[in-house]
């Protein structure tokens, strides 16, 4: 690959409430790049003209909902983990000219679980409600964790039979509405309920109030659905760490170095205003 990418973007729709610019840029400048990463506010329509233009520019970036799954069948390269997951949010054209897809969730979403929890659990039970591409990323984590059992909870039952298919080894569905409590340890909201809202992904009384609470939307001032969480004094994170290490995975890809955490998340923290 080239040493620096021509250009460096976020691809979603909307994006306005992406905090991504502002740990990339900090990290950028505390590298030392002359880059700025911007947010695209890209209308599913327009994605494969964007691309085009991108892969001519020498682009990389990030992708976030609803673009993951498209960005997937756009790459003609891609790495075996975002394969696994079937679903882009990290890319990169690459000096023979290849567009490389990668999925970077996976591993944000242990660093969540670890910052969280102050360890990676064993013998757990897991709640995932959503069965859309970071229902993906989070069952590509968990299924190579010790001894996981994990419950897909989603609206669409289609969606969530194909994707405890592709993670037979560990996951089965559990129709929504839910009929009875779910049995879990950890309950993981991988949708984007709460993004623009105060919405519960589920109810508190779907699951008990021993579970660590893990919900992969962040806000400034955190979701509804994490505050009220630590109101039941339930262990509960929004999205932010998981925001900053998935970002970090991919400034390695960009360039081959990894960026300064540290930079990363006191900009996130400025940004947010969170001690």
């Amino acid at each position: 690959m080239s040493a620096i990418p021509g250009r460096l973007v976020l691809l979603g729709h909307p994006v306005s409430h992406s905090l991504s610019p502002v740990m990339h840029n900090a990290a950028l400048m505390s590298a030392g790049f002359d880059l700025e990463y911007e947010a695209l506010d890209v209308l599913p329509e327009r994605l494969t003209l964007t691309l085009a233009e991108l892969r001519r520019e020498n682009a990389a970036g990030n992708v976030t909902a609803p673009h993951k799954p498209a960005v997937f069948q756009a790459m003609n390269r891609l790495s075996p983990l975002a394969e696994r997951v079937g679903a882009v949010n990290t890319f990169r054209v690459m000096k023979n000219g290849d567009f490389l897809g990668h999925n970077t969730d996976a591993e944000g979403f242990d660093e969540l679980v670890l910052r969280t929890l102050g360890y990676m659990p064993q013998n757990a039970r897991v709640a995932v409600i959503g069965a859309g591409g970071s229902a993906a990323a989070v069952l590509a984590a968990l299924e190579k964790w010790k001894n996981v059992r994990v419950t897909i909870c989603a609206r669409r039952p289609e969606a969530a039979n194909a994707l405890a298919e592709r993670f037979k080894g560990v996951a089965r569905v559990e129709p929504m509405p839910l009929e009875n409590t779910i049995g879990c340890d950890i309950v993981v909201n991988a949708t984007t309920i709460g993004l623009n809202d105060d919405s519960f992904p589920i109810p508190f009384d779907a699951f008990p109030r021993t579970a660590a609470v893990l919900d992969l939307v962040y806000k400034p001032d955190e979701t509804a659905w994490v505050r009220a969480a630590r109101d039941e004094g339930m262990v509960a994170s929004d999205g932010l760490p998981m925001l900053l290490e998935q970002g970090a995975s991919s400034f390695e890809l960009w360039f081959g170095r990894s960026p300064d955490r540290n930079v990363m998340w006191q900009a996130l923290r400025e940004a947010t205003g969170r001690s």
